[in-house]
């Protein structure tokens, strides 16, 4: 055998161990972002773990949780550790799209002459904090479709495009739900996750009234920055996932349809439609993450299995009699991902 036939195997070894070392660094670079946001927010490790991922793979995030958990700060931390530049907006009842996208005013230039100019609005940054999203009309929450999407803003004719990473959290009160509009589909389906924020045990709440008392600020070290997080994205490109574990992901999808094999009773009985095709994009994205923030440079079944709800609670319809017995979309979906097997009952 000449040593042209040991080649493929050779080079293949040789990217493997890049890649392994690839995702150790990116493992360590995950872990310290996370620890040091974590200094600012009291528990809320899984809204944080949640917020990276979605940052890492360019996904948007949807926050529901009371006032007072939190939310803001959290974005505000991101913005330190990662040195982005960050703006918040308030949604209102009255919030015009020109308030967010910005609008073109007419402006004299050096000579005296008049002519058109763009004003950006506060979507031109990199960590957009949309909060209270849903008291905006729908026509103010449509101004951020093809920005979450595309990345872009197009106005009078020109398209924009935003600097990279861009990411948008946005919030919602669960309880308060006078003088809101629900979130049309179209903009659900934008957002990578939606994460619940739970409410603080007696000891972390402790630790956030002792932290108000002290006043003592926290300085938080830059840990990355714009350049390098989009680099990072690019290790997510050569992350291996085999077609089992891809069939996995778009086989949980099909389940929350009712009209499909893998759909349990409770889908059959209370689900109007079921997740999009993004939902299965977002269930690969979020595991290659999650692989790499553990050393690993394959994706399992676990790592779908373990964002089946953030990425697919908000993607799915209930039906009358759902919406009637108030029925939690978040349950069937996490026993839709435990029922469903590993590999196929039925071939496609």
């Amino acid at each position: 055998m000449s040593d042209g036939d040991f080649a493929p195997t050779e080079t293949a070894s040789t990217d493997t161990s890049a890649l392994a070392n690839e995702a150790e660094a990116f493992r360590g670079t995950f872990s310290k972002v996370r620890d040091e946001v974590a200094r600012v927010m009291v528990g809320q490790a899984d809204v944080i773990d949640g917020v990276l991922v979605a940052l890492f793979c360019g996904g948007n995030v949807l926050l529901e949780g009371v006032p007072g958990l939190g939310k803001t700060e959290l974005v505000k931390a991101l913005s330190r550790v990662l040195d982005l530049e960050f703006r918040r907006v308030q949604f209102t009842p009255d919030l015009m799209p020109a308030d967010i996208i910005g609008t073109t005013v007419m402006a004299a230039d050096d000579h005296g002459r008049y002519q058109l100019e763009f004003k950006p609005g506060p979507i031109f940054t990199q960590l957009l904090l949309a909060d209270e999203i849903n008291r905006a009309s729908p026509k103010t929450q449509s101004a951020l479709l093809e920005t979450m999407q595309e990345g872009s803003v197009t106005t009078g004719g020109t398209v924009h495009i935003l600097e990279q990473p861009f990411f948008v959290m946005a919030t919602q009160n669960p309880l308060e739900q006078e003088g809101t509009y629900p979130l049309p589909e179209a903009q659900l389906d934008r957002f990578l996750f939606k994460v619940n924020v739970p409410f603080p045990n007696r000891h972390e709440l402790n630790d956030i009234v002792t932290r108000t008392i002290l006043k003592e600020p926290i300085n938080l070290d830059k840990i990355l920055d714009g350049h390098k997080i989009v680099e990072l994205r690019k290790t997510l490109d050569k992350m291996v996932v085999t077609e089992s574990v891809r069939d996995f992901a778009v086989r949980l999808v099909m389940s929350t349809h009712p009209d499909t094999p893998d759909a349990a009773d409770e889908v059959k009985q209370y689900v109007r439609w079921g997740a999009s095709p993004r939902a299965a994009q977002g269930l690969i994205k979020a595991a290659r993450v999650r692989a790499l923030a553990d050393g690993r440079v394959h994706v399992a079944v676990d790592d779908i299995r373990h964002f089946a709800v953030p990425v697919l609670q908000h993607r799915v319809l209930l039906n009358y009699d759902g919406q009637a017995e108030e029925v939690s979309v978040a349950k069937l979906v996490q026993d839709a991902s435990k029922a469903l097997s590993a590999e196929p009952t039925y071939a496609v």
